[in-house]
């Protein structure tokens, strides 16, 4: 049984807001929720259908997903003044990501060979959007790394610029990382659901 080309090219999505937080600490504050919605269908042709006008709609590419990651960053800078110069005093970057996945209501009713594939395809949909939420929780500890050693500047206007600067540089690294995942993940999509089918096979056969 043969997954549609929807199945093939809709994996992938990501939702990516910036936001402005409040907080002071070492370590990124880091926050990981699920939420789920539903599809119904009795056939793979079914399946194709419900995702494609039921998944989670994302504006970097203009399509619904089978799943997406919605991720927000955000975070508080404090300045500290002392012997002429403005240094960063702390530093606290907040990132929390929220996994969108799909559950087939109709699971329990379907063809045995269909639950098998859907079981196998949902699981990887699942893996695929909980490493997006680990890059982000990469590039969370980073960020808060860069600000913590950005060094002391003339005064505080200077170094808050610098901050700025080094967000963008890091968030815009986040962004090109998740896109390239995105790509990668696409493209090799048909023989990683392949590879997984077989080994799951052999699984169930010992």
């Amino acid at each position: 049984m043969s997954l549609n080309s929807r199945f093939r090219h809709a994996l992938g999505g990501v939702v990516i807001f910036c936001m402005t937080a409040t907080s002071a600490a070492s370590d990124p504050q880091i926050s990981k929720t699920y939420g789920y919605f539903s599809i119904g269908g009795k056939t793979a042709e079914d399946l194709d259908k419900e995702l494609e006008n039921r998944g989670p709609f994302t504006q970097t590419t203009g399509h619904r997903h089978p799943g997406a990651t919605e991720i927000k960053f955000g975070g508080e800078v404090t300045y500290v003044e002392r012997g002429g110069k403005c240094s960063v005093g702390a530093a606290k970057v907040t990132l929390s990501t929220h996994l969108i996945l799909p559950r087939w209501s109709n699971r329990r009713r379907a063809e045995k060979d269909l639950r098998f594939i859907w079981d196998t395809l949902s699981s990887d949909i699942k893996r695929h959007e909980e490493r997006h939420a680990e890059i982000a929780r990469g590039y969370a500890r980073a960020l808060e790394k860069e600000l913590l050693g950005l060094r002391p500047e003339k005064d505080c206007d200077v170094l808050q610029k610098q901050v700025g600067a080094t967000t963008r540089r890091v968030l815009e690294a986040h962004d090109r990382d998740q896109l390239r995942f995105d790509r990668v993940e696409s493209t090799n999509f048909d023989n990683r659901m392949m590879r997984l089918l077989k080994y799951r096979m052999h699984q169930n056969d010992g």
